[in-house]
């Protein structure tokens, strides 16, 4: 299966999905720590996160199929939301919220 077919895979398989370094309980950048805190202020308690060090293909991959050049990125119900900076300006202005409580 290629990367791109796999992250989709992923994507699609997954309510929220973070691509991020490391993974929730041991986040291995501070961009990837602040989406994770982010997703669990919003009350997030289940999410998958796909840890992109572990993976070059997906570490480069991701960044094609969002054609978003940097991580974390954050994926909910299919749709690509953003990075960590764009995740702080939805919590901060109440999108974020309002996009977990729709769904």
């Amino acid at each position: 299966m290629d990367t791109q077919h796999r992250i989709k895979q992923i994507v699609d398989e997954n309510a929220v999905v973070l691509f991020m370094k490391g993974n929730a309980q041991f986040p291995m950048c501070g961009f990837s720590g602040r989406a994770v805190q982010i997703l669990k202020a919003c009350g997030v308690e289940e999410f998958k996160t796909v840890n992109v060090l572990e993976d070059d293909a997906v570490r480069q991959g991701i960044k094609e199929f969002s054609n978003w050049p940097t991580i974390p990125q954050l994926y909910v119900k299919g749709e690509f939301i953003g990075g960590s900076d764009i995740m702080m300006e939805m919590y901060q202005n109440g999108e974020l919220q309002q996009l977990f409580a729709a769904a």
